[in-house]
């Protein structure tokens, strides 16, 4: 059967990279549908063509727009020199500068994946589909599911082998649209669900998913296997290995990801796999209590207190419609009988909105007391083996205190497999430490 990959920008980055891409595609059989992102960094002070591009578009005069035109011609040249192909894309580079569409942001930054994947496509021999064949956008922006999965399906059906470029897709309009950043992935679902896929293998530049941030941990271990619905928790917390969209396309259908590195292609990678499969027994997995930890700083908390607040009715809706008529989003609500938190993302909020919003819930709540605390972190422990394990709280309390980091709120979702606690900025590098040598090591 055949299988769907997509390979990111470090793996399309350069000539040598994209023989390590060719040598993986050809010692597979069943490697027939491939999805490619625009060229990333070399090398770690290098630029990613999608930032040139964006650069580019950005620039107002008129020679040196022409110079970085000339700049993302070089990076692409020379792969298709290293490559040693017989490729001429000056007609492509040109439409950047002239083309119908030159003047649209989504359609000059989509031209990395587009270039990236021509160049693949020529080097292993493969169909060129264009993403604009393929994938549609309605009116609301957003990804016409059921339109794409039709258009796709029946496009690829007569492709036996092909490349498509990530990242892009038309608009309800007939435009270039793009997603957001990191999109390909989401590209490289949609292409999975359409054939039908065994498996999408996502490649990039790690050996997998790890159990929680390698700057916070040395050499932590990778997670074999996971859900989709882990992979969502520990996505919305900060882990980022998969653009968090990606997993609906192929979650659907219950096809599994296997997140694989291009650069070591004999390491097996994290298998992300439906539950329910989990559960059946088609997939097996070590009896982990965890699965992974991950985070993110900067949060705000706003602690509320009044005395009968649990007898007045509408109370937490008033809060709400506070947060809702400031576009603030809330992360968080634990509540008591007489308390409640607020613990909200600030991205986006001025002290000024704050305070305003402080304001309006005094007049509008008539709280006892409330306070303002920045500079919290929220850790989530995630894992399927919480579900039927005794005492994982009381670990996970156990280990922080043992760290003398102070918990500032412990909330437990309701499908028992995540717990997310707020620690302060300062306690956090050890906290998920603390946490980590607890379960795993």
């Amino acid at each position: 059967m055949a299988k769907a990959l997509k390979f990111g920008g470090t793996s399309m980055a350069n000539a040598d990279s994209i023989r390590k891409v060719r040598d993986i595609i050809l010692a597979d059989s069943d490697a027939r549908y491939v999805v490619v992102s625009a060229p990333g960094k070399r090398e770690p002070s290098d630029t990613k063509v999608t930032d040139m591009l964006i650069a580019f578009y950005g620039e107002s005069n008129e020679e040196r727009r022409r110079t970085r035109l000339s700049e993302i011609a070089a990076r692409f040249d020379a792969i298709i020199d290293g490559l040693g192909l017989d490729l001429d894309l000056s007609a492509e580079y040109e439409d950047l500068i002239s083309g119908e569409e030159s003047g649209s942001y989504d359609y000059v930054v989509s031209r990395g994946e587009y270039l990236s994947a021509k160049i693949l496509a020529k080097l292993l021999g493969y169909e060129f589909v264009d993403a604009a064949e393929i994938i549609r956008f309605g009116a609301d922006g957003r990804l016409d599911d059921d339109f794409t999965q039709s258009l796709a399906s029946d496009r690829l059906r007569v492709a036996m082998r092909a490349v498509i470029p990530g990242f892009y897709g038309l608009s309800a309009e007939g435009k270039v649209k793009t997603f957001s950043r990191g999109g390909s992935d989401v590209s490289g679902a949609i292409v999975a669900k359409a054939i039908g896929a065994s498996v999408y293998e996502n490649w990039t530049d790690v050996d997998g998913f790890m159990v929680c941030d390698p700057r916070k941990v040395k050499n932590p271990r990778i997670i074999e296997m996971l859900t989709y619905r882990e992979l969502r928790e520990l996505a919305y917390m900060g882990a980022s290995v998969l653009h968090p969209e990606a997993v609906f396309p192929v979650n659907k259908s219950g096809i599994p990801i296997n997140i694989r590195n291009t650069f070591n292609p004999t390491a097996k990678g994290t298998m992300i796999v439906c539950y329910e499969d989990l559960e059946s027994g088609k997939y097996k997995r070590g009896e982990h209590v965890i699965t992974g930890i991950a985070g993110k700083k900067d949060f705000v908390g706003i602690f509320i207190q009044k005395e009968m607040m649990n007898s007045e009715i509408g109370f937490c809706k008033t809060l709400l419609d506070v947060l809702c008529e400031r576009n603030i989003r809330l992360e968080h609500m634990p509540t008591g009988i007489d308390t409640v938190t607020l613990i909200i993302d600030p991205a986006g909020v001025t002290d000024s909105v704050l305070e305003e919003t402080i304001m309006d819930i005094r007049e509008r709540c008539h709280p006892n007391t409330i306070e303002v605390h920045k500079g919290l972190s929220l850790i989530a422990v995630v894992g399927h083996g919480m579900m039927s394990t005794k005492g994982t709280a009381s670990r996970v309390c156990g280990s922080l205190y043992n760290a003398d980091v102070n918990i500032r709120m412990i909330d437990q979702g309701s499908s028992e497999m995540n717990i997310i606690i707020a620690v302060e900025n300062e306690d956090y590098d050890k906290s998920i430490a603390a946490l980590y040598n607890e379960f795993v090591k």
